[in-house]
Formats: structure tokens, C-alpha cells, sequence
């Protein structure tokens, strides 16, 4: 066999490889969604829910990339737990703050390092949310807010697959400590808007 024969071959070869490479289709993530929870009913004309966070594209912001983006997952909640059910009020709750921040971890370096999986990057989440009911002239005449933050290593091993799981799972903790402490919140110092 000549060498231009073996090289067609393995051009052929490798052509064939490439056209069996299964793609494998991206992981799709529920919305994360409050319906199922009792609609808190306050005696407002309308809930209005204000995104006042801009994510960013630009390192060391990641909240883009989360399957389900924080801001997006706790308006969700204001829009699904948060009930108008008439009166001369407003409520106006606010997304302030939904960022995540990654920071890249030091590795070990060396043979010691070639041996070594390490932690590569640290996942610092913060949601943020301000519920305030105003009068029909816009003056404030209550207020709550609530906080929610989560922090996470990964292995410098971690498939991009178990890297949107364990973001995923960040988004999920944080609304649970949002939902318990805004819905606590509201019950204490909304009193006389509650139905």
C-alpha cells in the first residue's frame, strides 16, 4: 500500500469517527416555580415586581450562565406567592441584588499537582429582595427585605454537566431561605394588609 493510500485511509478513518460523535443535548431544568405554596393575599390594587438587578456578562459574574438565573427564579416567587386582592395600596417588590461571583481557587502545583484534584473555582451567590408597600402617592408605609446567600467549591474535574446541577441546587437553596424569611416577614409587619 502506497503512502497516499494510507493516508487516505486514514483520512477516511477519521472522518467516520467524527460523523458517529454523539452530541449530547443540554440538561433541561424545571422553572422553579411557588403555585404550589398559598398565595399570601394583601389588600393592595396590584403587585408590581421590579427586576432592579442587571446581571453581567463580563468574569468574575456568572449568574448568566445558572440554568435557572437567581433574579428570574425569585421574581418568580413575587409574582406566584405575592396576591393583590384589592384596596387603595401598592406593593412594589424588588430584586436588588442576584449575582455570582466565581473565584478561581489556587491549585497545587508541582508532581504533587499532576496527582491532586483540587478545588478550581468557588461559586459566591447573593439574592437579594425588597418588599415595600406604598401608598397611592408613593409614599412608603412599609417595608421588608431579605437576603439569601450561597457559597461553593468545585473540583477542577467537574463536568459542565454537574457544574449546572450544583448551580442549580444553589438557586434552589437560596429561594428556600427567601421564601421562609419574606413570608415570615410579611405575616409579621404586613399585618394590617393581609387578608
Amino acid at each position: 500500500m502506497n503512502i497516499l493510500n494510507q493516508l487516505g485511509l486514514v483520512v477516511g478513518l477519521v472522518g467516520l469517527l467524527a460523523a458517529c460523535e454523539t452530541t449530547v443535548p443540554p440538561k433541561q431544568f424545571p422553572d422553579l416555580r411557588y403555585t404550589h405554596l398559598p398565595a399570601i393575599s394583601l389588600a393592595v390594587s396590584r403587585v408590581e415586581v421590579v427586576e432592579q438587578y442587571q446581571s453581567s456578562t463580563v468574569k468574575p459574574h456568572v449568574e448568566t450562565e445558572f440554568p435557572v438565573l437567581p433574579g428570574r427564579a425569585a421574581s418568580q416567587w413575587l409574582k406566584d406567592r405575592l396576591s393583590a386582592v384589592g384596596g387603595s395600596d401598592i406593593i412594589r417588590a424588588t430584586v436588588t441584588k442576584a449575582s455570582v461571583v466565581e473565584v478561581p481557587l489556587k491549585r497545587t502545583s508541582g508532581v504533587t499537582g499532576a496527582f491532586t484534584k483540587d478545588q478550581s473555582e468557588r461559586y459566591d451567590a447573593t439574592l437579594t429582595v425588597k418588599i415595600e408597600v406604598l401608598d397611592s402617592r408613593g409614599k412608603q408605609r412599609g417595608v421588608v427585605s431579605s437576603e439569601a446567600t450561597r457559597s461553593q467549591t468545585v473540583s477542577e474535574d467537574v463536568s459542565l454537566a454537574d457544574r449546572e446541577q450544583i448551580w442549580f441546587r444553589m438557586t434552589e437553596a437560596m429561594m428556600s431561605d427567601l421564601n421562609g424569611s419574606l413570608e415570615k416577614q410579611v405575616r409579621e409587619h404586613f399585618k394590617r394588609w393581609l387578608r
